[in-house]
C-alpha cells in the first residue's frame, strides 16, 4: 500500500458504495468504506421497491441502459453465489387503455435496443390467463425482472470487502478531503473518534449527500457539481391477499416509472412509489395520498377494495432534474470531468441504481484505470 493507510476510500455504504468497494477489493485493493449512519444501507438503498429491473426504458447508449442490463445479469449471479433471497417473478408492463397500447411498441423497441432478454408482447387474453384480476388492453412481459432482499445483498457485499482485508466503518461521516502532493488524498473522517487517513483512490457514492460531499473536496470545481432535487415517493401496503404474482407496471410517467405493484418476498402486496418534488428530507406518509393511489391502481386492478390500503413508508431519490425537466443519465464523474486524478464522484444514482450497482462498481474501477 506504499505510504497510504488504504488503497481506496469509498464514501457511502449503500448498495452502490458497497458495490464500488467490492469491485475495488476484487482487484486486490484494501478498501475503507465510510458511512455516516449507524448501519449500512439505511438511506436510499433502504427505501425503495427492491425491484430487479430488466433495463427496458433507458435511452440507447446511456449509462442507465448499459449498466442496468449488465448489473442485472451480474446481480442474479451474485445473489445465487451468496445465497441471498430473490424472486425472478417477471414483470408485466400493462396498457390499461387502447391509447396506451401504442406505447408498448416503443417500450419493446427500446428494450430490444438495450439487449433485454425475453421481451414479448401479450394480448389481453394472454395476460388474463396469467393474471385474471388484471384489467388491461395488452401488455409487455419482462421475464428477467424480479424482487430481492436488498439488505441481504448489502451484507454480502460488506462481507466480501472485509474478507479482502478492507473495512466498512459506520457512524463515520466524511468531512472532506485534500489532494496530496504526488497523488492520493488526505481524508477527514468525523464521528466519536475523528481521524485523518490517507488513500490513493477516492470514490464518493453517498446518494442524497453527493453534492455536499463533493463540495468538501479541495480543488473539486464547484461549477461541475450538478443541482440536487429531492424526489419523494410514498408506498401503501395492501391489507389482504396479494392479487398478482408478477410485478405490474403502467407505462412510465414523466421523470419516473409510475406507481407500480409488487409482491414482496414475504408475500405481501405493496404499491408505489408516486413522485413528489420536495424541499426537505421528510419521510412521513400522508394517509390522504391514498385517494390518488386508489384511483391510479384501479386502472389496472378494479377489484381493489375500499379501505384496503395502509400507509407504509417513503423514500427520497437524489434526482438531477426538477419537475417537467427531462430525466438525465447517471453522473459518474472521473478525472476528465473534474481534473482530480484518482477520484470518481457519483451523482444522481437513483433508479435503476440498485439493479445497476455491481456494474456501476465495475465502471468506477475502469474509470480509475483498474
Amino acid at each position: 500500500m506504499a505510504d497510504f493507510d488504504f488503497d481506496a476510500v469509498v464514501v457511502g455504504a449503500g448498495a452502490v458504495g458497497l458495490a464500488c468497494g467490492y469491485a475495488l477489493s476484487k482487484r486486490g485493493l484494501v478498501v475503507a468504506v465510510l458511512e455516516s449512519g449507524p448501519i449500512i444501507g439505511e438511506g436510499v438503498s433502504a427505501r425503495n421497491s427492491e425491484v430487479i429491473h430488466g433495463g427496458l426504458y433507458y435511452a440507447t447508449g446511456s449509462l442507465k441502459a448499459r449498466l442496468c442490463v449488465q448489473g442485472r445479469r451480474a446481480l442474479y449471479a451474485f445473489l445465487d453465489s451468496h445465497k441471498v433471497a430473490y424472486d425472478r417473478c417477471g414483470k408485466l408492463v400493462v396498457a390499461t387503455t387502447t391509447d396506451e397500447v401504442g406505447r408498448l411498441d416503443s417500450i419493446l423497441e427500446q428494450a430490444q435496443a438495450n439487449d433485454v432478454e425475453g421481451m414479448d408482447r401479450m394480448t389481453k387474453a394472454q395476460v388474463l390467463a396469467l393474471e385474471p384480476a388484471l384489467a388491461c388492453e395488452g401488455a409487455l412481459v419482462s421475464p428477467q425482472s424480479g424482487v430481492f432482499d436488498s439488505h441481504g445483498y448489502m451484507l454480502a457485499l460488506q462481507g466480501e470487502i472485509e474478507a479482502a482485508g478492507g473495512a466498512v466503518v459506520t457512524s463515520t461521516p466524511f468531512e472532506g478531503a485534500s489532494p496530496l502532493e504526488g497523488g492520493g488524498f488526505s481524508v477527514r473522517a468525523g464521528g466519536e473518534e475523528p481521524t485523518t487517513l490517507t488513500c490513493r483512490l477516492l470514490v464518493t457514492a453517498p446518494g442524497l449527500s453527493a453534492q455536499a460531499v463533493a463540495a468538501t473536496i479541495e480543488g473539486f470545481p464547484k461549477a461541475t457539481i450538478p443541482p440536487l432535487h429531492y424526489g419523494k415517493g410514498v408506498y401503501f401496503r395492501l391489507t389482504g391477499k396479494a392479487p398478482f404474482a408478477r410485478l405490474i407496471y403502467p407505462p412510465p410517467i414523466h421523470g419516473a416509472l409510475g406507481t407500480h405493484y409488487r409482491r414482496d418476498l414475504g408475500g405481501q402486496a405493496v404499491f408505489g412509489p408516486d413522485l413528489q418534488f420536495v424541499d426537505t428530507l421528510d419521510y412521513s406518509v400522508d394517509p390522504k395520498r391514498a385517494t390518488e393511489f386508489y384511483r391510479y391502481i384501479r386502472k389496472f386492478w378494479p377489484g381493489l377494495p375500499d379501505g384496503a390500503l395502509a400507509p407504509d413508508y417513503a423514500g427520497i431519490r437524489p434526482k438531477l432534474h426538477g419537475p417537467d425537466e427531462p430525466q438525465p443519465d447517471f453522473r459518474i464523474d472521473g478525472p476528465q470531468a473534474h481534473g482530480l486524478e484518482g477520484l470518481v464522484a457519483l451523482f444522481g444514482i437513483e433508479s435503476p441504481g440498485l439493479t445497476s450497482s455491481l456494474a456501476i462498481g465495475e465502471e468506477v474501477a475502469g474509470r480509475l484505470g483498474l
